[in-house]
C-alpha cells in the first residue's frame, strides 16, 4: 500500500498556508491600544504550519457574543478590569461553568495586579496562566501565546482520540451486523483516530470507490467519512465529490492530482491485489516517518474491516438465498402452500413489530417463519393433499413435519432462528400442541407469533379440504382460542392489527394467492 503524496516545494507550501484554517485567539481587553498592539506583536505569527486569526473585544460582554461566534477560538487573552473591576473573571467562569467550554486556554492579563491578585486569581479560578501586562514584551507575548497554543492543539488530540475511540469501541461489537450505516460510524472513529494521533487538523475523509466494492448479488457497498469541512453535510458535497473523483482516479492510476492540496495524502485501502477505497488527509505541516507508518497502519485496519463486512455480506446474502431455496422447496412439495409461505412472512413482520421489536429483529423472525413448513416434504403427497379429512393415523403423519424440519435445519447454525419456528411453532400455550408439549413463554417468541399467524391465514385461505372462511370469524377463532392454544398478548396485537385495517391486503391476498 502505497502512500500518494504531493512532492513540496517552497512556493507552493506558501501558497497553501494561507488556505489553512486559522488558529483564533480572542483579545478582550476595554483598552484600544493594548488590542491594536498585540495585533502588531503578533503579525506573521504561526504555529504548526496554521497562521493566527486575532478577534477583538471591548468589553465582556462583546467577548460572550464573540464566543457564541467563534467556539472554535482556542486561545483568549482576557483583562480583569473593564466594566467591572473583576469583568474578566466573570467572564472566565462564564466560559469554564456556562458554555462549559474547557478546551480554549485562557490567560488572565491585567494592569492592575492589585486588584486581582495572582495567587487568588490562580487559586478560585480555571486559567492556564496569568500575566501583568508589563510582563509581556513582544517575545514573552510570543511564548506566552505559542504556549497556550500547544496545549490547545494537544487538548484537541485527547478529545479526538477520546471521541474516536469511544465511538470504535461502541460500533465494534455491532460491526458485523451487516448495516452500512454503522460501518460508516465506525470509519468515522478511525478517521477521527488518524488526524488526532498524527496531528493533522480537521480535515480528511475515508471513501470506497464506486462500484469496486461490490457484495455476491453486484450490490455495491458504499461508505463515506469525513472531518472538518469535508463532513457529510450540503455545505461540504461539492468539495467532497471532487475529492472523492480526485482520490478514485489516483488510487487507480498511482498518481497524486495537481488539484488537490499542497500538503494533502492519499492512502489507498487494498487488501493483497484488491482496491476498495482510499483515505484523502489534509495535514498542516510535514509529516513524520513514524506519523506515515502509523498512517499506513491505520489503512490496513480500514482495508480489513471492508474486507471483512464484504465477507459477512456475502454470507448473509447466501443465508437469504439457502432461506429462499428451502422456502421454494416446500412450495414445490405443496404447491397450495406457496403463496401462504409468503403471506406468513409479511404476517409475522408486521405483527412483531405491533409488538414492540426492532426492525431488525421482525425482519428476522419474517424470514424464518417462511421455513415454518419445511418438514412437509417429508410427507407423502396423498396425504399432504388429501382432499378429505385426515384420519387420526394420518393426521399423526402429519404432525412428523415439525421434527422433519428440525432435522433438515439443525446442520447449519446460521438456521437456528428457522430451526426453532420449524419445530415448535403447533405448540399451545396450554401445553397440548406437539411435537415436545410446550407451554407458556417456554414456547419461543418468534413460534408463539407464526402460530397465530399461520392458523388465521389457513382459515381464510382455500384448502382442499376445506372453504375460506370469512375473516370475522377466523378473528372469532382466535379471541376463543387465546389463553389456551394462543398467547393472549399476541391474540391482542393481531387484533389491533386487523382493526385498523393494516391486514386487509393480506386477506385480500388469500382468496387470490397473490402478494
Amino acid at each position: 500500500m502505497k502512500i500518494l503524496r504531493k512532492p513540496s516545494s517552497p512556493d507552493s507550501d506558501n501558497a497553501d498556508i494561507s488556505r489553512e484554517i486559522p488558529w483564533k485567539l480572542l483579545v478582550v481587553d476595554d483598552e484600544p491600544d493594548i488590542r491594536t498592539l498585540t495585533s502588531l506583536n503578533l503579525r506573521g505569527f504561526e504555529f504548526s504550519g496554521r497562521p493566527l486569526q486575532i478577534i477583538e473585544a471591548a468589553s465582556a460582554k462583546e467577548a460572550r457574543e464573540m464566543l457564541q461566534t467563534h467556539p472554535d477560538i482556542a486561545v483568549a487573552l482576557i483583562d480583569v478590569v473593564m466594566e467591572t473591576d473583576e469583568a474578566g473573571l466573570t467572564l472566565v467562569a462564564h466560559i469554564r461553568n456556562e458554555l462549559r467550554n474547557l478546551m480554549i486556554r485562557l490567560v488572565i492579563r491585567t494592569g492592575q495586579p492589585g486588584l486581582a491578585p495572582e495567587r487568588y486569581v490562580i487559586d478560585n479560578f480555571d486559567i492556564d496562566d496569568y500575566k501583568d501586562k508589563t510582563e509581556l514584551t513582544v517575545q514573552k507575548l510570543y511564548t506566552t501565546v505559542r504556549s497556550a497554543l500547544k496545549s490547545y492543539r494537544d487538548l484537541q488530540t485527547i478529545e479526538l482520540n477520546r471521541v474516536g475511540l469511544h465511538r470504535i469501541l461502541d460500533i465494534t461489537p455491532e460491526l458485523y451486523n451487516l448495516h452500512r450505516d454503522k460501518l460508516e460510524e465506525y470509519f468515522q472513529g478511525l478517521l477521527m483516530q488518524i488526524i488526532g494521533v498524527c496531528n493533522l487538523g480537521y480535515s480528511g475523509m475515508i471513501s470506497t470507490i464506486d462500484g469496486l466494492v461490490a457484495t455476491l448479488e453486484g450490490k455495491e457497498i458504499h461508505v463515506r467519512a469525513g472531518a472538518g469541512d469535508l463532513a457529510d453535510d450540503e455545505t461540504c458535497a461539492k468539495r467532497r465529490n471532487e475529492i472523492i473523483e480526485l482520490c478514485s482516479g489516483a488510487v487507480l492510476s498511482e498518481k497524486f492530482p495537481d488539484q488537490l492540496r499542497q500538503r494533502a495524502i492519499v492512502v489507498p485501502l487494498r487488501v493483497k491485489d484488491e482496491l476498495f477505497g482510499f483515505i484523502y488527509l489534509e495535514s498542516g505541516g510535514e509529516l513524520s516517518e513514524a506519523d506515515r507508518e502509523l498512517i499506513q497502519i491505520m489503512a490496513n485496519q480500514c482495508a480489513a474491516a471492508l474486507d471483512n463486512f464484504r465477507m459477512h455480506h456475502s454470507l448473509e446474502e447466501s443465508y437469504e438465498q439457502a432461506i429462499d431455496m428451502l422456502a421454494e422447496v416446500a412450495e414445490f412439495k405443496d404447491s397450495a402452500t406457496g403463496a401462504h409461505i409468503k403471506r406468513i412472512e409479511e404476517y409475522t413482520r408486521r405483527l412483531s413489530l405491533e409488538l414492540g421489536c426492532g426492525a431488525e429483529d421482525a425482519a428476522a423472525y419474517a424470514q424464518a417463519s417462511r421455513l415454518h413448513d419445511v418438514g412437509k416434504v417429508g410427507i407423502p403427497d396423498n396425504i399432504l393433499r388429501k382432499p378429505g379429512r385426515l384420519t387420526v393415523e394420518e393426521f399423526e403423519v402429519i404432525k412428523r413435519h415439525t421434527r422433519i424440519g428440525d432435522t433438515i435445519l439443525r446442520r447449519n447454525p446460521s438456521l437456528a432462528l428457522a430451526r426453532s419456528v420449524a419445530c415448535t411453532h403447533h405448540e399451545r400455550w396450554d401445553g397440548n400442541g406437539y411435537p415436545d408439549k410446550l407451554s407458556g413463554t417456554n414456547i419461543p417468541f418468534v413460534s408463539r407469533i407464526v402460530a397465530v399467524v399461520d392458523v388465521f391465514d389457513a382459515l381464510v385461505s382455500t384448502r382442499p379440504y376445506k372453504s375460506p372462511w370469512l375473516p370475522e370469524k377466523a378473528i372469532e377463532e382466535l379471541q376463543n382460542e387465546s389463553g389456551t392454544h394462543f398467547d393472549p398478548a399476541i391474540v391482542t396485537a393481531f387484533l389491533q392489527l386487523y382493526q385498523r385495517g393494516a391486514l386487509e391486503d393480506l386477506v385480500a391476498c388469500s382468496r387470490g394467492e397473490n402478494l
